[in-house]
């Protein structure tokens, strides 16, 4: 169990667990901003356009996530008040994994430039990359055609012939599968770990 890190890798334990709660939470209120400009207020009215992770994640979430190394989150939206209707949905749900893809570019340039005397006082090298290969993970598996994910929010606006998996029991035999299956989970994070090693060269 992911708990067990925290008696043999405190430092790290805390790392990630700092960096996942913010990713998710960014993550969430970029689905809520990207509502918002669509014209929905309901991430508003529900009280979601805040920082606190709580709201967000909810405290079982978080709960688990120390536990297992698992979360989630979540933001209400009400997709019929839409000013773009189709395109509406993908840019609500692209916007999620975008906000995790921007993070993952900000904590690789923000390594390209650790190297001066001036930020590597504040900043641990160890942290940052840390930071990009989360986010770069989160970005990649969102991806996925899997529901309730937003890879498969976006493609099944593009291919609604995807749309009755939504409400069938494929998303959660799919993801029970990843979560049986380290591997899977090693392989996003070594794709994300690669793209990392490229960008800094």
């Amino acid at each position: 169990m992911f708990i067990e890190t925290l008696i043999t890798e405190p430092i790290h334990f805390f790392r990630i667990i700092v960096i996942v709660i913010f990713s998710i939470t960014l993550h969430e209120l970029a689905h809520g901003w990207a509502a918002m400009i669509q014209g929905d207020d309901t991430p508003q009215k529900t009280g979601h356009l805040t920082l606190n992770p709580v709201v967000h994640m909810g405290k079982e979430s978080i709960i688990f996530l120390c536990l297992m190394g698992i979360a989630w989150g979540q933001m209400p939206v009400n997709p019929s008040k839409f000013r773009s209707g189709k395109l509406g949905n993908i840019l609500v749900s692209a916007a999620g994994p975008l906000s995790n893809l921007a993070l993952g570019i900000l904590f690789i340039a923000m390594l390209k430039f650790l190297s001066k005397p001036s930020l590597s006082g504040l900043f641990s090298g160890e942290f940052l990359y840390l930071a990009a290969q989360i986010n770069l993970t989160l970005f990649l598996f969102n991806l996925l055609l899997i529901p309730p994910l937003d890879g498969f929010h976006v493609f099944s606006e593009i291919f609604p012939q995807l749309k009755p998996l939504q409400y069938s029991q494929f998303g959660v035999f799919a993801m029970m599968l990843l979560f049986i299956i380290p591997e899977f989970g090693a392989g996003i994070s070594g794709i994300a770990h690669l793209v990392i090693q490229s960008a800094l060269g």
